[in-house]
């Protein structure tokens, strides 16, 4: 009698281990759950944005497609390609950061199968337990537990225990299907985000290549302006004029803002100095194509001034905040494309042209080598480079004597 009530007791234990042991499985699973980094919320909002750069997209092309496209000047229609050169480029950066988000997704992913396969490896050891325990000891009959009743209130409670064996053993065997059925869900879970993550990829390529085109059509565009002498020479004198135009505003927004710093002191603190010393603003690219001063025009062998200096390098690459400042400037117009102006302090400001995006805006506080946009090719430009200016007390010198 002492040897098989001390059998019962095992028995209850080991059932009460079975609960605890699944309890703390599952509590852990459903812990990674809810701290999920990266949600398919995020994924699902960055493909509305991609779709809605598509639709955009869509309606300039429609345009190009249009009689009025064709009628319109070739500054004007490249200023039309360069809103829909910029549209592919938000497209990629969209897609880069629905990879970046399908990676940590793919990690998280990848945890919660090893938790799976923690959950079902734990489930199968406790039920082989269970098993090893009942042939070891000898299986304990339910008729055994029944006949050794003593009264018949104890044959009711030992009914009970019964019950609750056979309840707790198919209990046992139904956990282990689940948790064998989850490491299933979350295998085919996680190889789906993969493919998904191999489908942006492709895509990416896609975009790359459609940037691409698109490039070369808008550097066609222009070269087909440089072939007439004519065409060039008037599109030359209207880009001499944005540029005096230019100038002109950043020597009135350069005034306003010595104006502003004497009227309100506190305002002082919010105004960024320079150093005076530039640095190299393409930190990819350390060549100059096209440097200050007057230059030769190769086919036409005239003389025209250059009022900065190109600096090429790849579509897309950073650019940097040569020096501490604040941005007074940060448009589109047909000559310059996406460009930004900085104003240092002490006379001195800085432009970056050609831009493929702008990252600041006007009143923008920005540090020395803070990224402030990417290499592009809008504006009159036949290749992705940056055009970089340096005014001194409202007169534009050479770069080069201040980087």
């Amino acid at each position: 009698m002492i040897m098989k009530n001390r059998r019962i007791a095992k028995v209850i234990a080991l059932v009460l281990a079975l609960i605890m042991v699944f309890s703390v499985v599952w509590v852990a699973i459903d812990a990674l759950t809810a701290n999920a980094y990266v949600t398919q919320e995020e994924i699902n909002k960055l493909r509305e944005e991609k779709r809605e750069y598509e639709r955009k997209k869509q309606e300039i092309q429609s345009q190009i497609n249009t009689i009025e496209f064709e009628r319109m000047t070739e500054v004007a229609k490249k200023s039309v390609l360069d809103d829909r050169i910029m549209l592919t480029g938000m497209e990629i950066d969209n897609i880069n950061a629905t990879i970046d988000l399908y990676t940590v997704l793919i990690r998280e992913k990848e945890l919660e199968l090893q938790a799976a396969i923690k959950s079902e490896d734990a489930q199968l050891v406790t039920y082989k337990r269970r098993v090893r325990d009942m042939e070891e000891n000898g299986v304990i009959t339910y008729l055994e537990i029944v006949f050794d009743a003593t009264s018949f209130s104890d044959l009711l409670a030992r009914l009970d225990f019964v019950g609750y064996i056979m309840k707790a053993d198919e209990n046992a065997y139904n956990d282990l299907i689940i948790a064998r059925d989850a490491t299933e869900a979350a295998k085919a879970d996680l190889e789906q985000t993969k493919v998904e993550m191999e489908l942006e990829k492709v895509l990416h390529e896609e975009k790359l290549e459609e940037l691409a085109d698109q490039l070369d059509q808008a550097s066609g565009l222009i070269k087909q302006i440089e072939a007439s002498l004519e065409t060039y020479t008037a599109l030359y004198a209207a880009e001499a004029a944005e540029a005096e135009r230019v100038q002109s505003e950043i020597n009135k927004k350069v005034e306003e803002l010595r104006q502003q710093e004497a009227a309100i002191a506190a305002a002082e603190a919010a105004k960024v100095r320079g150093t005076g010393q530039l640095m190299w603003p393409v930190p990819s690219a350390h060549v100059v194509t096209s440097p200050f001063g007057v230059r030769l025009h190769p086919v036409y062998r005239v003389y025209m001034q250059h009022w900065g200096i190109d600096i090429p390098a790849a579509y897309g690459a950073n650019i940097i905040a040569s020096d501490s400042g604040t941005v007074i400037i940060s448009e589109y117009n047909s000559s310059y494309g996406n460009y930004i102006v900085i104003n240092h302090g002490n006379g001195m400001t800085t432009l970056y042209a050609h831009m493929s995006s702008r990252l600041v805006g006007a009143g923008s506080v920005v540090s020395k080598g803070q990224v402030i946009g990417y290499i592009g090719s809008t504006g009159v430009s036949t290749g992705a480079h940056l055009h970089f200016e340096v005014s001194v007390n409202g007169a534009k010198v050479d770069p080069e004597r201040y980087l």
